[in-house]
């Protein structure tokens, strides 16, 4: 039966993953904005309301979903055989991305007290983690070089 189930859970964790992904490469370009922005005016509301419901609606629901299919993919995985040395590495690889979604979160309650936690160039920085951490999964997932 699960075997059956197997294709259908890694194509929904793949869709969690790609939509997580969107959130974590578009956040830090809405704080470039945000971080532009004049305090209490009207871009900075705009700001605020995309930030949450980016945050809301799609990221958090996302990562969850990436997360806990994850896992069930692994258990699948070390009860056919094992689990091997590049699924480990992606693994610490999604935990990095999961505590930089939470380093965005708390970003975006610094913006929400009225403050400009770090500056505009600082986010366009920090905007390539999740495109080189993306890299580097797919690369593990399909070319499993270990």
């Amino acid at each position: 039966m699960f075997d059956i189930l197997y294709p259908w859970l890694k194509a929904v964790h793949l869709i969690a993953v790609i939509f997580w992904m969107a959130g974590l490469l578009y956040l830090p370009r809405l704080f470039v904005y945000h971080s532009v922005a004049k305090v209490g005016g009207e871009l900075e509301a705009k700001m605020e309301e995309a930030e949450v419901k980016l945050l809301r609606t799609i990221m958090n629901p996302a990562m969850i979903a990436a997360f806990v299919l994850g896992l069930v993919l692994i258990g699948y995985n070390a009860s056919a055989g094992g689990v091997a040395l590049w699924l480990w590495i992606k693994v610490a690889i999604a935990f990095g991305l999961i505590g930089y979604h939470g380093f965005l979160a708390k970003t975006r309650k610094g913006f929400l007290e009225g403050g400009r936690p770090k500056s505009e160039k600082f986010f366009r920085r920090i905007n390539e983690v999740p495109a080189f951490a993306t890299i580097a999964i797919v690369i593990l997932a399909i070319v499993q070089p270990f």
